[in-house]
């Protein structure tokens, strides 16, 4: 829905970090889960859902006036075609970083990437449930929580100070609401 895509725009923009200001501002790192998986039981690597097309344009629309400077994804499906749309509509080309494997490499892998980006750039990652805890820890941040199975619309965004302070970290949502398991569930590990 446009209306949380335009809170979260605001939110980003009540953060500090302007698009038209990047370059002044701390690094900006965005961290979303991949939208909403097609029911595939045949493939560990199924497309999005039409839901999840939903919400990978809701993502576009929601991040319409915050320039990125480069977007990564894994090399799975879901996220690939969560990512690339909004890749296409900043005129970026995704980068890939894979997933397979150690879940530590991956986020070293990650954190590699991102420290290659010039100071007051901004970028957004999308991954797993179970992949942003590490990177934010691996970037200086505050611990957070997983993103539950059922969690879809929420994200996390990083900013980084240059002047050495410890990253601040805020969750907003965007799009439709998740539903009221995954609510329910991002609830609870607030609350841990």
């Amino acid at each position: 829905m446009i209306i949380r895509g335009t809170v979260l725009v605001a939110t980003i923009l009540a953060t500090g970090v302007a698009a038209a200001d990047l370059g002044a501002q701390a690094s900006t790192v965005i961290f979303v889960r991949h939208a909403e998986k097609a029911a595939t039981p045949s493939t560990s690597d199924p497309d999005l859902s039409d839901l999840g097309r939903t919400r990978a344009a809701e993502l576009v629309a929601a991040l319409t006036n915050f320039r990125l400077d480069a977007v990564y994804v894994t090399e799975y499906r879901r996220t690939r075609q969560t990512g690339d749309s909004v890749a296409m509509a900043q005129h970026l080309a995704p980068i890939v970083v894979s997933a397979k494997g150690d879940p530590k490499a991956y986020a070293a892998a990650v954190v590699a990437e991102l420290r290659k980006l010039p100071p007051g750039s901004a970028a957004l990652v999308v991954g797993h449930s179970n992949t942003f805890a590490s990177i934010i820890v691996a970037l200086g941040g505050p611990r957070v929580p997983d993103f539950c199975d059922a969690e879809y619309g929420s994200l996390y965004v990083l900013q980084m100070s240059s002047d050495g302070a410890t990253p601040r970290v805020l969750k907003a949502s965007y799009g439709a609401p998740d539903s009221p398991e995954g609510i329910a569930c991002s609830y609870r590990m607030r609350l841990q």
